[in-house]
């Protein structure tokens, strides 16, 4: 277990804030954005290398791993679940957002790269007053927004150029992607749910991104009454008649089977309860909008249009 600096009053009121969140706000990890934060750091600093680094965020661990950046991270959050080696081999500072300022700060980094919306506010406040320097990398699920997080990433982590050229193979294979797009049939009509509570199904409405992943993947969402992720009624569900339901694979609230998930009134009401169409992806390759999207965009792909013979990317993303 890694050690906590001695509690203090600040300390112990940042714990008492933070919420805690379910599965529902733990995958909207993935939010829109725009570039890296600019005033994290001014002038000479994106030339330095950093030897010590927290990734906070599932995409950050990922992309620094791409890097072969590796060796230089001391501690991860619990989201970093590619590759499976980070969270076995590095500490944990616990979910992204409900840090642990002191498990953070007891790790004695140099950098903490930190997705946006990581929290809770008064843990990165208590890291900006202890003097560690904390760069934000903002969410963008566009294909060029992949690219500039690759590129923000790499500039922060004293690796530029590796970052460049992962950048310029990740774009290539979303390219790649683009043509296989736009020769697929009639699209096919998808419903991302999050999760099932209480007979509800929570869904990824508009701007969400399961919605960006669906369209990257030739679907249409029929969610779009909603905005995020939000409960839809079942009326609502059924008149959306989706063809496939998407769900995730790794998270103990996604575990219903076909029949099971079929036999649900809504669900039985719908277009894909003829094919039981549940398509599962597992959450992080399909939502982190990362270097391997593209090829978790294709294998969806790949998913909704059984019968299009989808081949795999031609293109290799490697620093």
């Amino acid at each position: 277990m890694m050690s906590r600096l001695q509690s203090s009053p600040r300390l112990s009121a940042a714990r008492l804030c933070r919420r805690e969140l379910g599965a529902a706000i733990g995958l909207t990890l993935l939010a829109a954005g725009g570039l890296i934060a600019p005033a994290v750091f001014p002038g000479s600093a994106f030339a330095q290398t950093p030897e010590r680094i927290v990734a906070v965020g599932g995409v950050i661990t990922e992309v620094l791993y791409a890097l072969g950046l590796q060796d230089r991270i001391v501690g991860v959050d619990t989201t970093s679940q590619f590759p499976p080696e980070a969270l076995k081999d590095k500490p944990n500072v616990g979910y992204v957002r409900a840090l642990s300022a002191e498990g953070v700060l007891s790790l004695k980094p140099s950098l903490v790269i930190a997705i946006e919306g990581a929290g809770p506010p008064d843990a990165v406040s208590l890291l900006n007053e202890a003097g560690l320097r904390v760069s934000r990398i903002s969410e963008d699920n566009s294909p060029d927004g992949v690219v500039t997080k690759i590129q923000a990433i790499g500039a922060v982590a004293g690796a530029a150029e590796p970052a460049r050229r992962l950048a310029e193979q990740t774009r290539a294979r979303f390219d790649e992607l683009a043509t296989l797009r736009a020769a697929l049939p009639a699209k096919r009509r998808v419903l991302f749910v999050l999760s099932l509570q209480n007979g509800r199904a929570l869904v990824g409405g508009r701007n969400s991104s399961a919605d960006a992943i669906i369209a990257m993947a030739g679907g249409v969402n029929v969610a779009q009454e909603v905005e995020g992720y939000k409960p839809m009624t079942d009326e609502a569900i059924i008149a959306a008649a989706p063809d496939v339901i998407l769900m995730m694979r790794n998270s103990s609230s996604h575990n219903a089977t076909p029949d099971e998930l079929f036999a649900m009134p809504v669900f039985s009401q719908t277009p894909a309860a003829a094919g039981k169409a549940l398509v599962r992806m597992d959450a992080l390759y399909l939502l982190g909008f990362g270097p391997r999207t593209p090829s978790a965009a294709r294998d969806l792909m790949a998913a909704l249009y059984p019968d299009a013979a989808i081949p795999p990317l031609k293109t290799t993303a490697a620093p």
